[in-house]
């Protein structure tokens, strides 16, 4: 019997799909969000989508044998995780269409990996950026710009808070992607599990209080978005991008909002 052995091209083409597979995830977020954010107020779709992502992933860990941690130090790293990669960012998001286009949304939430790049440069002495890497920031934000339309940045300008909550959300998404390098070494579907778990935490008593969401009455299609946003965009997308901070790096990884 011989044993499959990976090699540095396999591993190359495997990472590929991997990052244009959680690509098509999160670039099909924003119109999933449009949709959800039409009858359902976004900090409830946001806890909503964190609570039944957090479920997904715990009931497949269960299934797989897997625990999640019980040291305090690891949860409180899930916990800042949590903040910079689904809480907060996912909530400016929300916010954000109620008031502008997807299209714009996506060009102005695709900056990631600038602020990924910036602050590596900044703070991470293992992860330096390349020149290459350089080339490939600048070029991926004027790519995105041609590919989602020019004509998009014509609402640039109006609804700045709204904007600027977008531009807010990439700088979180740049630092999560970073800060997810603490968690080299664990199953990607644990800090996946473990971050929604404590986004749900924080946002499920704060959706409660402010939205009353027994006093909703949401669209089919708001709660289909919804479904669609926890199980693929969020629980099945967190746990190959664990996976690729792990093999690709955090600037790497942040590629994904250009393609």
């Amino acid at each position: 019997m011989t044993l499959a052995i990976e090699t540095p091209r396999s591993r190359t083409a495997t990472n590929l799909v991997l990052l244009v597979l959680l690509a098509t995830l999160w670039g099909a977020d924003y119109t999933l969000v449009k949709i959800g954010v039409e009858t359902i107020p976004p900090l409830t779709l946001i806890s909503g989508r964190t609570l039944i992502a957090g479920g997904i992933l715990l009931a497949i860990m269960r299934l797989r044998g897997i625990t999640l941690p019980r040291d305090p130090a690891v949860w409180k790293r899930f916990m800042i995780q949590a903040c910079l990669n689904s809480v907060v960012p996912f909530t400016l998001i929300a916010y954000a269409e109620t008031h502008v286009g997807a299209g714009l949304a996506t060009i102005l939430g695709s900056n990631a990996p600038i602020f990924a790049f910036l602050l590596a440069l900044l703070f991470v002495r293992h992860e330096r950026p390349t020149l290459r890497q350089s080339f490939g920031v600048a070029a991926g934000l004027t790519g995105i710009c041609l590919v989602v339309g020019v004509d998009a940045l014509n609402g640039l300008g109006q609804d700045v808070i709204a904007q600027l909550a977008l531009v807010l959300s990439a700088v979180m998404f740049g630092a999560a992607a970073l800060f997810g390098r603490n968690f080299n070494g664990l199953d990607p579907m644990v800090p996946a599990a473990g971050s929604m778990i404590c986004g749900a935490v924080m946002l499920t008593p704060l959706s409660l209080i402010v939205d009353r969401p027994w006093t909703l009455t949401p669209s089919a299609a708001s709660v289909a978005a919804l479904i669609a946003l926890a199980a693929f965009s969020t629980a099945l997308a967190f746990v190959i991008y664990f996976r690729l901070i792990q093999t690709l790096g955090s600037v790497g990884t942040t590629a994904q909002a250009y393609l």
